[in-house]
């Protein structure tokens, strides 16, 4: 049986008008200079080179003033070193001088890829057959630095699918630290993160077994007064640095879906948050709620997050822990397996394994699922998404990595009740890049990070060559038999 699999008409494509308006900094001391220079025009000329600039940039950006003001108020203490009184500065000029610390960025100008599709949470209004989709992507822009974009998508009774209009603004959000600490896991992801292990002793010992980050930062600062050596200085930031990885963001209610990006907030993300992989989690009550699993990036350092939202406004952001949260790829199944929470990973950089956790941010004991087995994968084999649940067991989308550094995707099929089971696994890829996805930030590779069943089909939207965003579907009742006959032939094979 030939496995026929049909790629949709339409490409998402990276806008490199969508921008945001972020803080620019280059060192106290240049920063001093500015604000002199600033500070010696009148304030006639002040108001003549800010007005001009609020008209064009208002056009570009929801609240302009709003950007410039907090950027201006994140030099406060420069200014008090300069002996200039803050408070006294006329708001013309507090704009101008938050404009010379202010620049944009273009979130998609190099690339918007490796997407990962849920059910909207709002369903209403829709005609039979149709259904309303939030897409999520990998966007990368100046310096390869990743956020995570989204939009709205409506599939129809044929699954024809229509990508919604990206509206005119784009809104970082709002930050929110108010987390508790556990003691015993935050310093066991320290000492993981090679934080100098005098200083994570020391910090351990002057807090309670549960913390708030003020009292952690006062007790940090505190600490750093009292080092005249600049690397030491340097591992109690690092400590902070880790405390900044747990926050909330929210974004405003006026805001359209397509006008939120998720842009790296901590020093250990700062280097990119990559490949987010969303899933609809449905708890035991029925209820449900969204999870995501990405990989920080600080530039050396890898950490895995667990984001979490409930109506993608606001969302809860927190490190994972554990054995199995190394390295990349983890993906959760959407409910519970036998009481238990799942998590595939790739802790090795090669083959897939399974997880089970009472806890969702905690994963020990990493069991081996799957290991390179046909050519397209010998380099490695990781999933592309949270596991789909049939009647017949879990479906995998798989990426496999081949010749030239190809890749391409692949099935597995995982047993219901016991997913540490691969009951069978597709001998030939499921998708190659064709001659027209060969090309791009980077060649010859297709990647998803989620797939969803609608109108009995496993529709993939897959990441084109890092560079755009593809669509593809597969009949789910002849991938599921085509799984099962590769099954039968492996075992033949095998005798």
């Amino acid at each position: 049986m030939r496995l026929s699999i049909e790629r949709k008409p339409i490409r998402v494509n990276p806008d490199p008008k969508r921008v945001i308006a972020r803080f620019f900094f280059n060192g106290n001391d240049r920063a001093k200079e500015v604000i002199e220079r600033v500070m010696g025009i009148s304030e006639e000329e002040a108001f003549g080179i800010v007005s001009p600039l609020l008209q064009e940039y208002s056009k570009r950006h929801r609240n302009i003033t709003r950007v410039l003001n907090r950027h201006c108020s994140k030099l406060k203490h420069l200014f008090h070193e300069l002996n200039i009184d803050f408070d006294l500065l006329t708001v013309y000029r507090k704009l101008l001088i938050g404009s010379y610390f202010t620049h944009e960025y273009s979130i998609e100008s190099a690339a918007f890829f490796n997407p990962s599709i849920v059910e909207d949470p709002d369903q209403t209004e829709l005609e039979d057959g149709q259904k309303r989709m939030i897409i999520s992507f990998r966007a990368v822009g100046e310096g390869h630095i990743s956020s995570i974009t989204f939009r709205r998508a409506l599939f129809d009774k044929y699954n024809n699918i229509t990508i919604q209009p990206s509206g005119s603004y784009i809104d970082e959000a709002e930050i929110v630290r108010n987390a508790v600490y556990n003691k015993k896991l935050f310093f066991e992801k320290a000492a993981i993160t090679q934080i100098n292990i005098d200083v994570i002793n020391e910090l351990e010992s002057k807090l309670d077994h549960h913390f708030e980050y003020a009292n952690l930062r006062r007790i940090i600062l505190d600490s750093q007064k009292l080092q005249e050596n600049d690397m030491k200085r340097l591992e109690y930031d690092k400590v902070l640095w880790l405390a900044d990885s747990y926050y909330e963001i929210v974004f405003s209610l006026d805001t359209d879906l397509s006008d939120r990006v998720i842009f790296p907030i901590s020093e250990y993300e700062r280097k990119g948050i990559e490949d987010a992989r969303f899933v609809k989690f449905i708890n035991d009550d029925g209820s449900y709620i969204y999870y995501a699993t990405y990989t920080a990036y600080d530039g050396s350092l890898i950490m895995p997050k667990l984001l979490q939202t409930s109506d993608f406004y606001s969302f809860k952001i927190m490190p994972l822990y554990g054995e199995g949260a190394q390295n990349k790829n983890l993906a959760l199944f959407p409910r519970k397996v036998n009481g238990k929470f799942v998590m595939i990973s790739r802790i090795d950089g090669c083959n897939n394994y399974i997880m089970y956790s009472d806890k969702i941010n905690i994963w020990e004991k990493p069991i081996l699922l799957q290991q390179p087995k046909f050519t397209w994968e010998f380099i490695q084999i990781g999933n592309c998404g949270s596991p789909i649940e049939t009647a017949d067991g879990w479906i995998v989308i798989t990426h496999g990595v081949g010749p030239m550094r190809r890749y391409v995707l692949g099935a597995s099929l995982l047993k219901l009740d016991d997913p540490a089971v691969e009951i069978g696994r597709l001998r030939e890829p499921l998708l190659i890049p064709n001659s027209d996805e060969r090309e791009g930030y980077v060649p010859n590779v297709l990647y998803s990070c989620g797939a969803i069943v609608h109108n009995d089909k496993l529709i993939i939207p897959y990441g084109v060559s890092d560079s755009s965003t593809a669509f593809a579907e597969v009949c789910l009742d002849a991938l599921l038999k085509k799984l099962k006959e590769d099954a039968s032939e492996e075992v033949k094979i095998q005798k």
